[in-house]
């Protein structure tokens, strides 16, 4: 995987790992650690950002120099600024690329990109989770055989209650009996989204080597071509041709 050249920002709203002792045991420095190493490793660029920071971490500055943005967020997603999640929604209509991952479906932005409610059912038991390729032709699911598992996983179920998706890359089925559309992809302007369900706090799903080639597969994806970074004039108040 070559990620050269892509800046990527991983917002992690870090306080389950803070606040509870089994999630802070497999990310003792925060799941967005875990993912920003992991994307390194290929050659991307990568920051991180988190709730607690001012403006959220998320500045005008470090999304103007941000290709892909990640986003997790579970306990809090009422505490993220409206200003920020605007200030975030421009920038994926101007070009740039968003990868929301597993409880990132309830968020403020997740939600505003949708234009829907982001609701599902959900079971957390800890059961085993079948991933199955239902695209295996787009690149998101490049190196992947049909289907892989992940032995203990929260379940979410069908109906979910999201915009229709370009593309349904993932179809899940866990133990107790439900399906979910687990990989999907969307455009909102000249941005590329990708929802990516897999990443419950309580397990140890991101180190997985499926569930990691998945991302780094899905940012090299929702990274803006050369065009989507150069800001454009809406304006032209005066006309190409002469006019009479």
């Amino acid at each position: 995987m070559n990620l050269q050249g892509i800046r990527v920002t991983i917002w992690n709203e870090f306080r389950h790992e803070k606040q509870n002792e089994a999630v802070r045991e497999i990310y003792p420095d925060g799941m967005h650690t875990v993912l920003k190493e992991m994307l390194a490793a290929q050659g991307a660029t990568v920051s991180t950002a988190t709730l607690d920071e001012p403006e959220h971490g998320l500045t005008q500055k470090v999304l103007d120099n941000t290709d892909v943005l990640t986003w997790w967020g579970h306990l809090a997603h009422d505490e993220v600024s409206d200003e920020i999640v605007t200030r975030v929604q421009n920038r994926v209509w101007q070009g740039m690329g968003l990868v929301v991952l597993h409880s990132g479906h309830f968020s403020k932005l997740f939600k505003r990109m949708m234009g829907t409610s982001g609701e599902l059912k959900w079971r957390d038991i800890g059961e085993k989770e079948r991933i199955w390729v239902a695209d295996p032709g787009h690149p998101i699911a490049s190196g992947l055989d049909d289907y892989f598992e992940i032995p203990m996983a929260e379940m979410y179920g069908e109906p979910f209650e999201i915009a229709q998706p370009d593309s349904v890359i993932f179809i899940s089925w866990f133990a107790g009996g439900e399906v979910f559309r687990s990989g999907c992809t969307f455009t909102r302007g000249r941005g590329k989204i990708f929802y990516f369900r897999p990443g419950h706090e309580t397990f140890p799903i991101f180190y997985q080597p499926e569930v990691q080639l998945v991302i780094q597969n899905g940012v090299k994806w929702v990274a803006p071509v050369e065009g989507a970074r150069i800001p454009v004039e809406m304006n032209r108040p005066e006309p190409l041709e002469k006019l009479p």
